[in-house]
């Protein structure tokens, strides 16, 4: 381990204590404090902060997140930055409500128990852990997969609930280095996987005075049904609007359940979007366009919204532009790694 100092974080006053061998963002994770976060591999820019005082350095990242101009300014990613003196860091996008109530982040073993195509591109797996594993977690929460064989690790969204298991709705890529497995038996029933975490943000709030927009793309369908799921059990009364992009019909699943756990809700409505087929039984255009042309007024109701960055800033711009405060717009951007 190497020399610790102190951070702290503005406005809200946190400090942490962070060894020079860690990120910033995995010593917050260590204490239980819920920075803002997506990727943590400095390719989503959810955890840009500003320096204010203090001696960092950074590990590798995509200029996608932080351009060059903005790390001469004196901004900074959490999940790539270093202290090596005691840091002030003033944090952009933060919730009070949420920065306190971290999980710390373990590593437990588990075992494969289902592997399920859904579409040409989508299964669904599910593990179980192991008798003596525990990993607690909140509803839209995501968690890290080590692929089998190497130290590389990936990252994927709970569709399951706290306490039901671990459920995951994974996009294969041809020749992916952990979706790849997910193909035929190179992943059969019965096979260990190490799974660390939680992380994310992307949780579901308290708050049955506001309408709620469920907005995903593709397999961001997994932290959204986990949300839908959640308000089903409880009965909820909120209106909900789920809008879910597809390229075509053929890529929609989960269709019987979403309208199983829509009964169950006082004021529902399930809304696919196809991007690129015609349909009469299906609005057509990207899914933010449609979520444009239904809503109206958004200043009373907060949104959920899981899938590629591109979606995620389209639907950002057309909420606040329909009145929605950004800071109840909670978002898991899905970045992919090199090989996926």
């Amino acid at each position: 381990m190497g020399d610790k100092h102190r951070v702290r974080f503005e406005p809200v006053g946190i400090e942490i204590e962070a060894d020079e061998e860690e990120t910033v963002l995995d010593a917050a994770f260590r204490q239980g404090v819920m920075l803002m976060h997506g990727c943590k591999e400095g390719q989503c820019s959810s955890c840009k902060s500003f320096l204010l005082d203090g001696d960092q350095q950074m590990e590798r990242y995509s200029t996608f997140a932080l351009a060059d101009y903005e790390h001469e300014e004196g901004y900074l990613l959490l999940c790539r930055a270093h202290a090596y003196s005691d840091l002030s860091v003033e944090l952009i996008n933060y919730d009070e409500e949420m920065l306190l109530s971290g999980i710390p982040p373990r590593q437990v073993s588990t075992t494969v128990t289902a592997v399920e195509p859904l579409t040409h591109d989508i299964a669904r797996l599910t593990l179980a852990l192991d008798a003596d594993g525990e990993l607690p977690y909140r509803t839209g929460q995501y968690v890290d997969i080590q692929v089998p064989g190497t130290e590389q690790w990936r990252s994927f969204s709970m569709a399951s609930l706290p306490g039901d298991g671990l459920e995951f709705l994974i996009k294969r890529y041809p020749g992916g280095l952990f979706s790849g497995l997910l193909d035929g038996l190179r992943l059969p029933v019965g096979a260990p996987l190490t799974v660390k975490g939680p992380y994310g943000t992307c949780v579901l709030r308290e708050a049955p005075e506001r309408d709620l927009i469920l907005l995903a793309g593709g397999a961001g369908m997994a932290p959204i049904l986990a949300q839908l799921r959640a308000l089903a059990a409880a009965g909820s009364g909120r209106r909900t609007r789920f809008y879910y992009g597809a390229r075509g019909a053929a890529d929609l699943f989960a269709l019987d359940e979403i309208a199983r756990l829509g009964a169950a809700l006082s004021d529902f409505a399930f809304v696919p979007a196809l991007s690129e087929e015609s349909s009469q039984s299906y609005e057509q255009g990207f899914v933010t366009e449609v979520l444009d042309r239904h809503e109206g007024d958004l200043s009373g109701s907060d949104a959920y919204l899981c899938g590629p960055p591109p979606m995620c800033d389209a639907a950002l711009a057309v909420l606040t532009g329909k009145g929605m405060p950004q800071e109840r717009i909670f978002l898991d951007r899905f970045t992919t790694s090199t090989d996926i």
